[in-house]
């Protein structure tokens, strides 16, 4: 097992993996911007080292300054953590390179995986259902390409990830303006401009299977959770399992997850994602070759420690759990994430300094966060600040200590999207489990049509 590994990332999810490096006895080292210098993960950390300037591209996206980081301090494993770097296949080269390992799958399989237009062919030969798309990158001829498929149809970043380089398309006359603005937002956000296309489905739900593989083969596939309640392709809550999903469905997702991990001879945690239409018929959508935001539902209902499960595969040694490929759960969990935006004001971002900040708690309660009293959020990096995590036996026991926690959780001196997600619990679709894609436009913009799924 690894002696010291660095965390190439901030905010919550660095405070999330030095916790489970603690436990097992490894040191960790914080890489941090000089907008971070007062960060949870900066304090937590055994080591810390300052790698930039505010920006993003000159500090967290910077691979040689990793490197420089993790060669500086004797790291011999450097963990991704989501978002940044976790799903570039030319930083999993350079550690390889540089003789540090990557916690996270080789870069074959994440050029494979991560370019969502060849995870869409690899699925395809896999047998596993996809919409109908364009088999490559648009080229020169979409117009033709967008003809094939057919309106409305969705423009996605090839290289993309988190609902950026997302585009809905109804007509042949958005087409041109939308494809621009898409490249656009995935050069920014990926250094890659390439797009496909993909056929739009009406009020789906958003369906993923986590799975873990080790260097041995052994592939698990853990029960499905349902991100279905999102604004703007981000989602807000997620949950497992599925209220729509029952045990033939899920024996057939987690099916396709195991499949398209030993197609890759994927090392490591991953997420397959699919969408459920209203008839129960469920299309791979794409891959994501990193540790997902949403991990702590899974890890509730099943008692794996998800990171731990990624630095054992990394290390070479076999996963925690090798008695199936499906892996047994009990009772139901819900996370909401908590962001530093005013949903009054169409989620319009809010900074200034944390004046009170005062945790639910309880039974079944679990809150990850990098926040703290008399913390100032940096205005240059994702707007999250926490996600409440809420186990209990059944769905409907599980609603109600969210609805609890959220009441309970006080944030003052900024604005946040607590009392959207009160909102959220307090809906009867929501309470009922008639929820898909365009359920918060519905909740926020009650005039129009109520369609469930």
């Amino acid at each position: 097992m690894f002696k010291k590994v660095l965390i190439a990332n901030r905010g919550e999810i660095a405070v999330r993996v030095i916790r489970t490096l603690r436990e097992m006895g490894i040191s960790s080292v914080a890489v941090y911007s000089e907008a971070d210098r007062s960060s949870l993960h900066v304090r937590l950390a055994d080591e810390a080292v300052c790698i930039g300037p505010a920006m993003a591209r000159e500090s967290y996206l910077d691979i040689p300054a990793v490197i420089s980081a993790a060669k500086l301090t004797g790291s011999d494993a450097i963990h991704p953590g989501y978002g940044f770097l976790s799903e570039n296949a030319d930083f999993s080269a350079a550690c390889r390179d540089n003789g540090i390992t990557f916690i996270g799958p080789s870069p074959k399989s994440i050029q494979q995986l991560g370019h969502k237009a060849e995870a869409r062919k690899m699925a395809m030969k896999a047998g596993v259902p996809v919409t109908p798309g364009t088999k490559d990158c648009v080229g020169k001829n979409f117009k033709t390409e967008a003809e094939k498929i057919g309106f409305p149809l969705m423009i996605k970043a090839a290289a993309g990830g988190g609902g950026k380089g997302i585009r809905i398309v109804r007509e042949m006359a958005q087409l041109e303006h939308e494809i621009t603005m898409a490249r656009a937002e995935a050069k920014a956000g990926f250094g890659n401009d390439e797009v496909y296309f993909e056929r739009y489905i009406e009020l789906p739900r958003h369906i993923e299977v986590q799975f873990a593989r080790d260097t041995k083969g052994h592939t698990l596939a853990f029960p499905e959770r349902d991100c279905s309640i999102q604004r703007r392709h981000q989602k807000l809550v997620e949950e497992t399992p599925s209220p729509a999903v029952g045990k033939k469905l899920r024996e057939k997702l987690e099916e396709a997850a195991v499949k398209l991990a030993n197609a890759a001879n994927y090392v490591g945690v991953g997420t397959v994602e699919f969408l459920l239409d209203q008839q129960g018929n469920f299309y791979f959508m794409e891959v994501n070759t990193r540790l997902q935001v949403e991990h702590p539902v899974t890890e509730y209902i099943t008692g794996f420690d998800l990171v731990r499960e990624q630095l054992l595969a990394a290390a070479g040694d076999s996963l925690s759990y090798t008695a199936s490929h499906s892996v047994p759960y009990r009772g139901h969990a819900i996370e909401h994430r908590v962001n530093a935006e005013d949903f009054t004001r169409n989620f319009a971002p809010s900074v200034g300094r944390v004046e009170e900040w005062t945790l639910p708690g309880g039974p079944g309660v679990r809150v990850d966060t990098h926040v703290y009293a008399g913390y100032s959020l940096p205005i240059y990096y994702d707007s999250m600040l926490a996600k409440l995590i809420v186990w209990d036996q059944t769905r409907e026991l599980a609603v109600a200590k969210s609805a609890r926690a959220l009441k309970e959780f006080t944030v003052k001196g900024i604005k946040t999207t607590i009392d959207a997600h009160q909102m959220i619990v307090e809906d009867e679709r929501f309470r009922a489990g008639k929820t898909d894609t365009g359920f918060m436009e519905r909740l926020l913009n009650p005039a129009e049509p109520a369609k469930v799924a």
